[in-house]
């Protein structure tokens, strides 16, 4: 059973500190309970108590300087409660300006008292999960970007550069698989580090994977019966961005109007819902994501030039994994590592020389992710001490992976062409309907992981 905390009780009545004492432990936490000031600091620290109870008035030694004490520069690392029969509201503000937690007026009854100890440890619980979760992400950037080439220091350099100046508007771009996400989540993460609430929103959306006719709705937002179905008005993305960051991943596949509207809300700052009349002001950083050549893009017209101009006053390129093979061994050896300790798994010792030359030399089209996929796989699968080329994949090779089948089972390339990407979203759903949607069997179907499978289902919206 996981401890509630310790808690020490600091007053001169006994009758108080008798039914705070029993209260408090019937709900699980650990009390010390002390009715004299008497070295009452060194007590405190020494037993490491989450939270102190402390009455103002104490015979002795006022309450408020055992507060003052207790936040002193470098000063002990608890949470107080004021326990005051003073319900002068000066008495409670000039605690809370010393660093008090919260404040109780005498008479109060053990429910109130157990409200005010349970929103102290939850708002710990949450601060320490937002540690928890900013540190994942560091180390989570640590770990896709391993390396020690001229383009990743580079990379690093610029976006500390830019999350120092806190720059409003960044464009991202990179083939898929580089890591666009996870830098856009790492600016965040140093732009709002020093946010005193710890709680500056990141929202995400993917412009490629969200129907046309809905993303204009999901960003802007819309009052209640601006169409069939807005039963009540609801925030757009922007909006609930505010005092953070919102990235629009895959910003090249929105249509020509909304780049419009776009380009607009990137001048003034401001958005107004579908159907609303009211001008709505917003503060975001606004980090946009592309793996197509945008460049391309404008010039076809495909992309609105004024758009692209306006986007990459600060812009970052991520390159490819081939172009900076040089990490290539860090990033084997650092996924190794990080895989077989995720899996327990102690068979494989790790690549040999020729092994790790193959992949060297391969061109990797899905990027880092491609070789972490790769990776994680050899880890769980083969059984030998030292992966060997014979155990990496024919496509590492060059090799088609279907070149030993009958030739009536291929597919054959109509003379007309196809969209690559209409046969592979077909054979995704053929894939979830034989495994009856089951997404680790379909996976198993396609030959790819399931993470793989993941970001397809979610790249091409499947439901």
């Amino acid at each position: 059973m996981k401890r509630k905390g310790k808690i020490f009780l600091l007053d001169d009545e006994e009758l108080i500190i008798s039914v705070l004492s029993k209260t408090l432990k019937k709900e699980g936490y650990e009390v010390y309970a002390e009715t004299k000031t008497d070295n009452v600091i060194n007590k405190i620290e020494s037993w490491e108590a989450d939270v102190v109870l402390l009455d103002i008035r104490m015979p002795g030694q006022n309450g408020m300087d055992i507060l003052r004490d207790i936040k002193k520069d470098n000063g002990i690392d608890t949470q107080v409660v004021m326990l005051t029969a003073d319900d002068n509201i000066e008495t409670a503000v000039k605690a809370m300006k010393m660093g008090a937690a919260d404040y109780l007026t005498k008479p109060f009854n053990t429910d109130e008292v157990k409200m005010v100890i349970r929103n102290i440890f939850e708002k710990e619980d949450l601060k320490q999960e937002v540690h928890f979760l900013r540190k994942a992400y560091s180390e989570a950037f640590e770990r896709e970007f391993v390396g020690q080439s001229k383009a990743i220091k580079t990379l690093e350099e610029n976006i500390q550069k830019m999350a120092q100046a806190r720059v409003s508007t960044i464009l991202l771009t990179g083939e898929s698989g580089t890591g666009k996400e996870l830098v856009a989540r790492h600016i965040h993460k140093l732009m709002f580090r020093a946010d005193s609430t710890g709680h500056a929103p990141f929202i995400a959306i993917n412009c490629a994977s969200i129907p046309e006719s809905l993303l204009e709705s999901q960003l802007f937002g819309y009052e209640k019966g601006s169409f069939t179905d807005a039963k009540s008005g609801n925030k757009g993305l922007f909006e609930l961005a505010n005092g953070g960051s919102i990235l629009l991943d895959e910003i090249g596949e929105m249509r020509p109007d909304l780049q419009s509207k776009l380009l607009r809300v990137l001048e003034d700052r401001k958005i107004r819902h579908i159907g609303g009349k009211e001008e709505i002001s917003f503060d975001a950083t606004i980090i946009a994501t592309t793996n197509r050549n945008i460049s391309e893009a404008v010039n076809s017209g495909e992309f609105r030039k004024d758009l692209f101009f306006r986007l990459s006053t600060f812009y970052l390129h991520i390159v490819p994994l081939r172009e900076r093979t040089d990490d290539i061994p860090l990033l084997i050896s650092h996924f190794f590592s990080h895989y077989a300790t995720k899996h327990n798994y102690k068979t494989v010792k790790g690549f040999s020389p020729e092994a790790e030359q193959t992949l060297i030399s391969y061109g990797w089209p899905g990027n880092v992710r491609e070789l972490k996929n790769l990776v994680e796989r050899l880890v769980v699968l083969e059984k030998e001490d030292v992966i060997q080329p014979a155990h990496l994949p024919k496509w590492v090779f060059g090799q088609s992976i279907v070149t030993d089948r009958p030739l009536a089972d291929k597919f054959i390339l109509p003379d007309a062409g196809i969209s690559l990407e209409d046969v592979e979203k077909d054979l995704i759903l053929q894939a979830l309907e034989k495994s009856k949607q089951n997404k680790t069997q379909a996976a198993k179907l396609l030959n790819i992981s399931y993470d793989t499978l993941r970001y397809q289902v979610k790249k091409y919206g499947i439901q």
